[in-house]
């Protein structure tokens, strides 16, 4: 399978627990009727729908991602739903937009601004080009889980490895973390900066659906980590986190777990 096929697989099973936090998100940011915006980064073009549902009838979403193979993904979900006639799609470099000057009314981005090898300030500054004065940025990712009920040390080690601290890597600027994100903002001359976390909880008995995305969550954030751990966790995460473990923690009757995504956001000024 090609990391773009795996990144969609990926992206797509997580939708069951990632929705609900983008709906919060945006009806948080209270996107104007009838509004043009920018999904830069938008993958499989999930959110893509969801801004689109949001700007209504007279709106325009234009969704781009580097990749033309995920752009054909959202291209096929898009035309499956009621929104089509207000979303386009462009492939094209985020750090570059393929777009004029003050052309949007704001712009969304998920899991892109902060992640390596992309150096935030440069990028945020090419998002801000292109939004009309007034107009806004606003920035998400990924910021934090808590997956293993009752075992917080060996989920801590799992988080100290590679896998677990990623999109950050070790030896970065610790002004890079995503959790700066507010500085970025102010820096780039932005108003009004807000930052607000987003929790989503999963708890026994977990539906079919939720499971399966917990399945691959546990997979995804804790990947090719067994060179990073002792012997013992070693076992100890494959006991609890392998599929068909009879101790496998997704299985347990009082399983509760909670993940966070963190959105940034602040208007250009006029």
């Amino acid at each position: 399978m090609s990391d773009t096929n795996y990144s969609a697989q990926i992206a797509s099973a997580l939708l069951p627990l990632r929705e609900p936090i983008f709906r919060s998100a945006i009806e948080e940011l209270q996107i104007p009727i009838g509004s043009r915006g920018l999904d830069a980064g938008c993958g499989i073009g999930f959110q893509t729908l969801l801004l689109a549902e949001a700007v209504g009838t007279n709106g325009h979403v234009v969704g781009l991602d580097i990749s033309p193979d995920l752009l054909a993904y959202a291209e096929q979900m898009v035309e499956k739903s009621d929104f089509s006639g207000r979303i386009s799609f462009q492939q094209g470099d985020v750090c570059q937009l393929p777009f004029e000057t003050n052309s949007h009314d704001w712009v969304w981005s998920v899991d892109c601004v902060g992640y390596i090898p992309l150096e935030p300030i440069p990028l945020i500054k090419e998002l801000v080009r292109v939004v009309k004065p007034g107009g806004y940025i606003a920035i998400l990712a990924w910021s934090s889980e808590k997956l293993l009920p009752g075992y917080p040390v060996l989920e801590a080690r799992l988080n100290n490895t590679a896998a677990g601290i990623a999109p950050f890597v070790r030896g970065q600027e610790p002004t890079s973390h995503f959790m700066r994100a507010p500085g970025w903002l102010h820096e780039v001359g932005l108003e009004e900066v807000i930052a607000h976390t987003f929790v989503e909880d999963a708890y026994a008995p977990l539906t079919a659906e939720i499971r399966s995305a917990l399945i691959e969550l546990l997979e995804m954030r804790w990947h090719n980590v067994e060179s990073e751990l002792s012997p013992a966790d070693w076992l100890e995460y494959k006991r609890l986190c392998q599929v068909g473990s009879p101790d496998f923690i997704l299985d347990h009757l009082d399983y509760y777990a909670f993940f966070t995504y963190s959105m940034f956001h602040g208007k250009v000024a006029k």
